[in-house]
């Protein structure tokens, strides 16, 4: 099961003082007049009321403003009781200069905020767009296949979208289950790109014959060609790829400078340490093949995937999220949980740990079915 945290492309509401600016404002200006000396007709700034309203009303709403500062200007302008002034004062030069000037800005406020809300749609179709690409790649996993459950969780840093740099997924092959977490350096479209670069090699090379190392190798070829099109020197994934040999209850795991697999098995929890090699996009610093090593996998346990954006979530203190902490503090010593638990737990407890996200999140979960006994996908 996969989820993904957005639930559409939409833009953030302005804050709610905003959208109650334009009435504070009229508001202040109502208190004020009276309180002030004739000789200061605080009405006067009612002319910036549309401009204000500008901000986070559309055209009709902005217009709606326009009218009511003309028509409080005039009353103020007119009204004895209030101001001091006789009547006549409506028509008096500056007031006349004040309710043209308000139009004026009223006029240029409807404009703005038209043009506002063009750009706003065109945002949202061109993350409309961006999100229909993540979900083309980022394909939802099947509960279940070649003998291991599947969960996973994708959170944007970036509210209300879906495009990013993280990515993960589960291949059945004739090797075994075979899976691929990643995280690429930057942000954006060219991310994106480079996302579907990195998984639509991992999907046509986890097919191929040969072991996991060979998968990483020909995913570094293609990153190294990918960098050289467009032509970044610092072009780089990290990431991890597990495969899972049901038959000698052992994981196989290359990791290319990603964060280490979490490994929970008979209420512990602890890191599957090996030896690390060089992000993908960076082999050719170093003439050694990346190096395998293995860890047995069987029923009960569960083999936790995530990028950096986990562990690097900060609370208001600063500190950083304690993912093997927090793993121990929920399932150690307890019964053996499933995928879909410990996605269901950090997918709960990241955000309360940190309110914002300076980063994608990706976590993939992985766990052994104890007995083959229904259909494959």
């Amino acid at each position: 099961m996969e989820r993904l945290s957005a639930a559409g492309p939409e833009l953030p509401a302005p804050p709610g003082w905003m959208r109650w600016l334009p009435a504070a404002y009229v508001l202040v200006v109502l208190v004020l007049e009276p309180l002030t000396p004739v000789q200061w007709p605080v009405s006067f700034v009612l002319v910036a009321l549309p401009a204000v309203a500008a901000f986070s009303l559309g055209p009709v709403g902005v217009a709606a403003a326009t009218v009511c500062g003309v028509t409080f200007e005039a009353l103020l302008a007119g009204t004895p009781c209030c101001a001091g002034r006789s009547s006549h004062d409506l028509w008096e030069r500056h007031y006349v200069a004040a309710y043209l000037c308000t139009g004026l800005v009223g006029a240029l406020g409807i404009a703005l905020a038209a043009y506002r809300r063009r750009q706003e749609a065109h945002l949202v179709h061109v993350n409309t767009v961006s999100e229909t690409l993540m979900r083309t790649l980022l394909r939802p996993l099947p509960a279940r296949l070649d003998h291991v459950v599947a969960a996973g969780i994708y959170r944007p840093a970036e509210k209300g979208t879906l495009v990013g740099g993280d990515l993960f997924d589960v291949r059945a092959t004739p090797a075994g289950a075979r899976a691929v977490i990643g995280d690429v350096r930057g942000k954006g479209l060219q991310a994106v790109r480079t996302v579907a670069e990195v998984l639509g090699c991992f999907r046509q090379a986890a097919y191929e014959p040969g072991d996991l190392v060979e998968v990483a190798v020909a995913m570094e070829r293609r990153l190294v060609h990918e960098a050289e099109a467009l032509r970044d020197d610092e072009l780089f994934v990290t990431a991890a790829l597990v495969e899972y040999d049901a038959a000698a209850g052992r994981l196989t795991i290359v990791n290319q400078g990603h964060i280490e697999p979490v490994l929970l098995s008979a209420g512990s929890v602890h890191a599957l340490t090996g030896p690390p090699s060089l992000p993908l996009g960076l082999g050719v610093l170093a003439a050694e093949r990346p190096v395998a090593y293995h860890h047995p996998f069987g029923p009960g346990d569960v083999l936790v995937l995530c990028t950096d954006g986990l562990v690097e979530a900060r609370d208001e203190d600063g500190a950083f999220y304690p993912l093997l902490d927090r793993l121990r503090h929920r399932f150690g010593g307890g019964p053996a949980p499933t995928a879909d638990e410990v996605v269901d737990f950090l997918d709960g407890d990241l955000p309360r740990h940190s309110r914002a996200f300076h980063d994608d999140v990706a976590v993939l979960a992985l766990g052994p079915v104890a007995q083959d006994t229904g259909p494959r996908t």
